[in-house]
């Protein structure tokens, strides 16, 4: 078990925030002043440091960069009105994170170092925390295995890390999505339910091809028959069809089990929709926007927080939707919106105090 007076601190002589706003910052472009690292070795923690922020000395041979050993999560923390710092959920992130980790044979990181690391780590970062409209501190924790070995098996040694990103919104507006059918994300057992990096490693092509046709991202659909939307390559996916909120279920362990999903089912469900975790068919979404039930399709992810879709395309029906009159997606928006920066009720408990 790691206390935090474990935590060895070393800061900044100056920080970089003094050179820079964070008004209209892109996302995952730029860095707090520190992070945290710590390393796994002989089967314990140790060297648990926060540190100003800086490059690694690997070897060529790290094992990570030949097999693909690493996973991660994506947290934002906020500022509430009084300027008190906060964490959105992130002991689900975490427990995720494990999850991750045992699918990969990776190793747990105890709650201390990961909680504890991350709640110093923003501590000291926390002026680095925009205050601006759609803007927040994206945390990154990540882990990869570092044995300067190669050869196809489990690491013995492993990095974790913590990284601070001020970041403002993921998409700047409504987006356009290609439904696929030729490559697949994911199959039941495989690793899609972990938030491994080889998942979005592996997306990047068909997501590219989909750019070359004007489309911003791509909904996946299952490894079998390409007949069952899973999730965006970016986020998750809900469809409001009718006065039921419909989002693929997770059963098969193709999808990722994302917080801010969870977040939107029960903020729904507050706001009188049913919902509904079950396999949808592409065929369901066409027949439903045939007969104008298919309202509103929207992502919802930690990078992504709630994005409206105003396209959505199926072979060669397209599907539009009228994103300026859409009432659900903005308002699901809202009511997360002013959770996270303390104008609304935490009646879930689902801030994390600084």
């Amino acid at each position: 078990m790691v206390a935090a007076m474990d935590i060895n601190i070393t800061r900044v002589e100056r920080s970089k925030l003094n050179e820079m706003s964070l008004e209209n910052i892109p996302f995952g472009r730029y860095y707090t002043d520190h992070m945290l690292e710590a390393d796994y070795e002989n089967g314990e923690w140790k060297n648990i440091e926060i540190k100003p922020y800086q490059p690694l000395l690997l070897e060529p041979s790290t094992a990570a960069l030949h097999y693909g050993q690493a996973i991660f999560e994506g947290i934002k923390a906020y500022k509430d009105t009084d300027g008190n710092a906060f964490i959105f959920r992130p002991q689900d992130n975490y427990k995720r994170f494990n999850i991750s980790a045992e699918r990969m044979q990776m190793p747990q990181v105890p709650e201390e170092i990961f909680m504890e690391g991350m709640r110093m780590l923003i501590d000291l970062d926390k002026n680095w925390i925009p205050q601006n409209a759609d803007h927040s501190l994206y945390i990154r924790p990540f882990m990869f295995s570092s044995d300067p070995v190669i050869g196809v098996k489990p690491s013995d040694s492993y990095k974790f890390m913590i990284l601070l990103s001020p970041a403002g919104p993921y998409y700047n507006a409504p987006i356009r999505i290609y439904v696929e059918e030729k490559y697949v994300r994911a199959a039941p057992g495989g690793v899609g339910y972990a938030k491994a990096a080889g998942n979005y490693g592996a997306s990047m092509y068909a997501t590219a091809e989909a750019k070359k046709l004007g489309y911003d991202q791509v909904l996946w659909t299952d490894a079998i028959e390409h007949k069952y939307v899973q999730e965006i390559g970016t986020m998750n996916v809900f469809f409001i069809i009718g006065d039921t909120a419909v989002t693929p279920s997770l059963d098969e362990g193709t999808i990722l089990g994302g917080v801010t999903r969870d977040s939107a089912m029960t903020i729904l469900k507050e706001m009188g929709f049913k919902v509904e975790e079950r396999r949808i068919s592409v065929d369901d979404l066409i027949d439903a926007h045939k007969a104008g039930l298919l309202f509103e399709v929207f992502g919802t992810g930690t990078a992504a927080t709630i994005t409206q879709i105003k396209e959505l395309r199926y072979k060669d029906y397209v599907m539009t939707f009228d994103v300026e009159n859409s009432k659900t997606a903005p308002q699901l928006k809202k009511i997360l919106t002013e959770i996270r920066e303390g104008k609304r009720e935490d009646k879930y408990g689902w801030m994390y105090k600084i």
